[in-house]
């Protein structure tokens, strides 16, 4: 996983620099406002099944014909939301150009909920060197698409088209490689057991949504697309370092900590180690960005984004506390905890949501920054109070 994220994450740096030079702040944005729309519908209508999957200590071949039905009948749901609310989407962001951008990213989840969910396997069996590939094919294929298709057109489109060709790669993949293959077949009391099981990684879902891209939404509508754009870039730039290395820490320990689950001894032991090297890790690279915020923006966008600059500096910060707090995750998701990891975002919203707007009227883009790094202060302290409690 860490391989993976390496290779990946040099390339989305190496994306991001190239499209940072063909497309303009304002192009970032008008794809900010499409993306924004399909993340939140994807989280309003998130199961919980993957999770529910991983934590399943019996074998999970049972309930892969029914998690395929839920995923498809969920994409069809989130495209139809999406062609039905684009005028009001463009209304509130009073921007015209998104609508062309929103009507093709409603492909996207469409073609996504084909994908064969018995591809959680490669995390529940710790089979990561298959996800490499997998992965890797995926994403490859994303950027290499939405980079030659930007410098043809010079439209922020090409971006979307990356997701589509991306999401047509990883439905043919997951049913030539991953077994077993889905059938129609759909079991009423297995759905029951999954939901019930879920419905806390929903509300967690939403809360987390709006945790993350709250300040975007504000920013958009504030601040306008071009703003936007800016933001975005400077947040994914300050935080691509840094949270990756808490995501690949996560992806890869929560299956171990169900495994140890019932070993609080082991499990207490396995934690706090994790904890500190995420920090000795991600602390020099959050001071690096800080310090140097000016030199990077410069290398890899370009002058013409040296007004990310400020509100990357804030940024670089709020990564690296993020990628501390998030190590506290995939403890309670092992424990089966989803409960305390929707209260840990609902306090991280509470923070954020309180100080955004009045951040952002006054100070743009850099107070939204602001703002993120407070929502963390908040969430923080409810993480690790949720964390000792389940270790004791």
């Amino acid at each position: 996983m860490g391989g993976f994220r390496i290779v990946s994450r040099i390339v989305a740096f190496a994306k991001t620099a190239i499209l940072a030079r063909l497309l303009i702040p304002a192009q970032f944005g008008l794809f900010g406002i499409a993306s924004l729309m399909l993340e939140f519908l994807e989280v309003l209508t998130e199961t919980g099944i993957n999770i529910v999957l991983v934590q399943e200590k019996k074998n999970i071949d049972d309930y892969i014909d029914t998690a395929w039905i839920v995923s498809i009948f969920r994409g069809l749901i989130i495209s139809l939301i999406i062609v039905l609310a684009t005028p009001l989407i463009v209304s509130f962001f009073n921007s015209s150009e998104a609508a062309p951008l929103l009507y093709l990213m409603a492909t996207v989840p469409l073609i996504r909920g084909f994908i064969n969910p018995a591809q959680v396997k490669f995390q529940k069996n710790l089979e990561f060197n298959k996800e490499f590939w997998f992965r890797f094919a995926i994403f490859s294929l994303d950027t290499a698409t939405a980079v030659l298709l930007a410098a043809l057109t010079r439209s922020p489109a090409a971006l979307i088209w990356g997701l589509i060709v991306g999401a047509i790669a990883e439905v043919a993949l997951s049913f030539i490689f991953v077994k077993p293959r889905p059938k129609f077949v759909f079991e009423r009391e297995k759905l029951g057991e999954v939901i019930s099981r879920g419905k806390w990684m929903t509300g967690a879902g939403i809360f987390s949504y709006f945790f993350q891209h709250g300040d975007d939404i504000v920013v958009g509508r504030l601040l306008g697309q071009a703003p936007l754009g800016l933001y975005q870039v400077a947040y994914r730039v300050s935080t691509l370092p840094i949270t990756e290395v808490s995501d690949v820490v996560g992806k890869v320990t929560f299956p171990i900590y169900v495994g140890m689950s019932e070993e609080k001894v082991r499990l207490k032991k396995a934690f706090f180690k994790t904890l500190l090297a995420v920090s000795a890790l991600v602390i020099p690279f959050g001071v690096l960005l800080f310090v140097f915020a000016r030199e990077v923006t410069l290398l890899v966008l370009g002058e013409k984004w040296l007004g990310a600059v400020a509100a990357l500096k804030v940024l670089a910060i709020f990564g690296s506390l993020k990628a501390i707090v998030n190590s506290c995750y995939p403890l309670l998701l092992g424990l089966g905890k989803q409960r305390q990891v929707m209260l840990i975002t609902l306090a991280g919203i509470s923070g954020l949501g309180a100080s955004v707007i009045p951040l952002s009227l006054k100070y743009g883009i850099v107070g939204a920054g602001v703002s993120t790094v407070i929502g963390l202060l908040f969430a923080a302290p409810v993480a690790f109070y949720f964390v000792l409690r389940a270790l004791r």
